[in-house]
């Protein structure tokens, strides 16, 4: 059974370019699954790392205009939702809460990011 982690600083805001991600490992979520946390256009968001299609990391994939394409078949995830918006993926991954508080990156892991 994964511990309950409440949430987990990822860094500073200027430790993760725009258009690049950042890995938060297994152990350090509590959730069982590493969590990958985006910075496109300004905005932070973070989705389970493994593509539901090919179990590709999807930090390494290509991140843009709100979605990331996975780097092994380019599926495509929005980003905000973790929906699938392109083949060959058809399931959505998980979505988690992220917070940016003053100059910090905060990850709620496990607890659903606001659809906006």
């Amino acid at each position: 059974m994964s511990e309950t982690i409440t949430k987990i600083k990822v860094g500073a805001v200027g430790d993760i370019e725009d258009g690049e991600a950042l890995v938060v490992d297994a152990e350090q979520t509590g959730t069982g699954e590493p969590i990958a946390v985006f910075h496109d256009e300004g905005e932070y968001f973070a989705l389970n790392d493994r593509c539901s299609h090919g179990e590709a990391s999807l930090a390494d994939g290509w991140i843009e205009g709100g979605q990331v394409e996975c780097p092994l078949h380019s599926g495509k995830f929005c980003l905000r939702t973790g929906s699938v918006l392109s083949m060959p993926a058809t399931e959505d991954v998980a979505a988690h809460k992220v917070e940016v508080d003053g100059d910090e990156i905060w990850l709620y892991p496990g607890q659903a990011a606001a659809a906006e």
